[in-house]
């Protein structure tokens, strides 16, 4: 097994790249829409909320159909290396375990046997994960989360200036511009805004790998063969799903940490500029979203954010498992 680690990280990240590239193209007019109606101000109801389908117009009306695609170079440099570190990281620490990596063409039918563990050693692999795979997929998903995230974040925050950033305020040219412009004016600081937010989101892959890999044993228990594609997309849909609606907040509130030009309304003065020396964090935009918008406001753009996410992570999985399986026949 040691001598295949290599392969599979490598295997691991071109796959994981590749899902993260061709998802991220099929899917981002979603995540334009997801995270205009997240940076909203006002609540549904209130004058000004817009709501998915008057976000959508009038982004087609004042940007064209490329306003859909706003953010697109930086989301495609977001997700390629967060999905190569993730499943790098996430099949690394399985496979440390006694685990098969996710793609792995065999994985079904090797749970079906009588796996043969290495030996308990002072280092490495422990008897724990012989009959705890949920603690270890768990423990996969969340340390692979954590390290994709802290490294990411700087281009997930430049991603969110790009599709907030208003018709009569273009700040950024393009993605390098926007990087410049941020370190200059705001410092290092401003790349790891809403990084505690988004560390806390770990909770989500925490739930959304180890129910996806319940799922396909449940899938493959049916058939001999390696499941296929419609049981892969089916698979992550219902695992991205279930994870995104229970810890959908954080989101919410890492796109308001994110988004400096947009402030809750009790931020702003009269003429709508932000208030300056305003101590903001977590747990301050927690409290202002549900005393200004509600318990609701957590979940501002859940619907739209289910229908990016869902097939987003189908389009990623299920790139992942087929590019995984070609690599590894090779």
């Amino acid at each position: 097994m040691q001598s295949g680690k290599p392969k599979w990280t490598a295997n691991s990240m071109i796959a994981g790249a590749g899902g993260g590239f061709v998802a991220s193209i099929a899917t981002c007019p979603l995540d334009v829409i997801k995270t205009k109606l997240q940076a909203q101000r006002a609540s549904h109801g209130q004058y000004g909320y817009l709501g998915v389908w008057g976000t959508v117009k009038s982004v087609v009306v004042h940007d064209g159909l490329r306003g859909l695609y706003r953010g697109l170079g930086p989301t495609i440099l977001g997700y390629l290396p967060t999905w190569a570190i993730y499943f790098a990281v996430y099949d690394g620490i399985k496979t440390r375990f006694g685990e098969s990596p996710l793609g792995e063409v065999h994985i079904e039918e090797e749970r079906k046997r009588d796996r043969l563990y290495p030996a308990a050693q002072a280092k490495g692999y422990q008897p724990f994960a012989r009959e705890h795979t949920w603690a270890v997929h768990i423990l996969s998903a969340m340390t692979a989360g954590a390290a994709s995230t802290a490294c990411t974040n700087p281009l997930w925050v430049i991603k969110t200036r790009f599709m907030t950033q208003s018709r009569g305020e273009v700040r950024y040219r393009h993605t390098v511009d926007a990087a410049t412009t941020i370190y200059r004016n705001e410092g290092i600081r401003a790349f790891y805004r809403g990084l505690l937010p988004s560390l806390l989101g770990i909770t989500h892959v925490a739930i959304q790998f180890p129910l996806y890999e319940q799922l396909k044993l449940w899938a493959q228990s049916r058939s001999p063969e390696p499941i296929g594609s419609d049981a892969i997309l089916l698979c992550s849909a219902i695992a991205k799903m279930t994870a995104s609606i229970a810890t959908y907040p954080h989101e919410v509130i890492r796109t308001r940490l994110q988004t400096l030009s947009l402030p809750l309304a009790a931020d702003a003065s009269s003429d709508g500029m932000i208030k300056e020396h305003v101590k903001r964090g977590v747990v301050y935009i927690t409290k202002k979203i549900i005393q200004k918008e509600g318990w609701a406001g957590l979940y501002k753009g859940l619907s739209v954010n289910l229908f990016r996410t869902v097939p987003n992570s189908a389009v990623t999985m299920l790139t992942y498992e087929l590019l995984m399986r070609k690599l590894s026949s090779r």
